[in-house]
């Protein structure tokens, strides 16, 4: 009986699971669980602050699935890997045999070494359940939250304190929100919309140290607060694989077929840096569904299949208080625009292929966009006034549009 083991328990450790099954219905699987539980939507823990959801709805999978699939879950972290024995050590010094290993270890929080960071007395992160756990039962009626970092991560943490606490200001050495997936034009109307239920911003600007509870800044100002929150970034977690020398860039080297460059050891999600179709090079690409694809492809894999997964590409989905955002691809070439009072809905082209799309606002079509983009469908092809006004499958051509019908059928 194959012995496989899976080191993290998101959402790239329940997929692989998955995969391993439909090619394996028998073989052992062991996945070892670093945070204390299984897999959960970690995008739901800021509507658990918000109050929308609670804790014990946030399970990405029930505990029967773990049964039925004759999971074992060992709640420790793995602390080292021996490729040449072929077993994975625990904290508490048991080594785990494997036929072949899957490291689904995430990305962990970048915290800057901020000179005077000891001296805050109430600082949290928002990455993990833990993180806004300890933030809700920390944050009063008139609490003064200062967050560092304008990304997905202090964005969505900022929604769910508003009306929670007396300020919420979100500062960052961008000059604008969501710096990394949005230009100045699309995050103005997410930053826009942030402000009109309370929250103020500091941009191209952030706390260099600490003295006590008060943040000074880079531009001289200082900012007092009672509660500070660092969401400046994640990391991909390669150490595990890094050690025994595996291949590592920003994130853990695999191949199409989620194979590192060390035998029977594979990665997925967060941890990993895959090949990026929209922009035709190599990065990480720490996303959900990416997670879901990658954990599968793994799984099915290191149980003898030969699966590729040839069509990865970045993607982003987030909304503030009714105002929705979505982007995929590629933001490079030609770029289309339509810009309305609601919203801007903006196409980038390039070398006859749509590569990219930022919505803001209707995101109506985003599905038809990012099939485009994943199967390289030549626009010459399509109705491109169509597809920028109005997406369906009337922009395509009839042989196209049957070709969708008979696949849908």
């Amino acid at each position: 009986m194959k012995q496989y083991v899976i080191i993290g328990g998101g959402v790239a450790a329940v997929s692989c699971v998955d995969g391993i099954r439909s090619r394996d219905p028998e073989g052992k699987i062991t996945m070892i669980c670093g945070e204390g539980r299984t897999a959960y939507c970690r995008p739901l823990i800021s509507y658990c602050l918000k109050g929308k959801s609670d804790f014990g709805k946030i399970d990405y999978r029930p505990e029967s699935y773990y049964i039925q699939n004759r999971c074992k879950l060992v709640y420790q972290k793995a602390v080292k890997i021996d490729p040449i024995k072929q077993t994975v050590t625990l904290e508490d010094g048991e080594a785990l045999p494997y036929d072949a290993l899957c490291a689904a270890t995430g990305s962990d929080p970048i915290v800057p070494p901020f000179e005077g960071i000891d001296t805050v007395s109430a600082k949290y992160g928002f990455l993990t359940e833990a993180d806004a756990r300890a933030l809700d039962g920390a944050v009063k009626p008139d609490s003064r939250v200062l967050i560092i970092g304008a990304g997905l991560i202090g964005l969505k943490c900022a929604e769910g304190l508003c009306g929670r606490a007396r300020s919420v200001t979100v500062c960052d050495l961008a000059p604008r929100v969501l710096s990394s997936i949005l230009d100045d034009t699309c995050a103005g109307f997410m930053q826009k919309k942030l402000e009109e239920h309370g929250v103020t911003f500091l941009l191209s600007d952030t706390a260099v140290r600490f003295d006590s509870d008060n943040a000074i800044m880079q531009s001289g100002r200082t900012v007092s607060f009672d509660i500070l929150v660092l969401a400046v970034g994640v990391r991909a977690n390669v150490s595990l694989i890094k050690d025994i020398g595996g291949e590592c860039g920003r994130g853990i080297i695999v191949d199409d077929g989620m194979r590192t460059s060390i035998e029977n050891i594979y990665a997925a999600g967060d941890c990993t840096e895959g090949f990026d179709a929209s922009l035709g090079e190599r990065r990480v690409i720490a996303i959900l569904p990416n997670a879901n694809m990658q954990g599968r492809t793994a799984g099915v894999n290191m149980a003898g299949g030969s699966e590729l997964l040839t069509n990865l590409m970045p993607m982003n989905a987030i909304g503030f208080f009714g105002l929705h955002a979505l982007s995929a691809g590629s933001p490079s070439g030609q770029a289309h625009e339509r810009k309305t009072d609601a919203g801007i809905k903006r196409l980038y082209i390039r070398d006859g292929y749509l590569s990219g799309f930022i919505l803001i606002g209707d995101i109506t079509g985003a599905g038809i966009y990012t099939a485009m983009i994943r199967e390289k469908t030549p626009l010459s092809s399509v109705d491109n006034e169509l597809l920028l006004t109005l997406p369906s499958l009337a922009a395509f051509s009839e042989q196209r549009r049957r070709k969708v019908l008979r696949e849908v059928v």
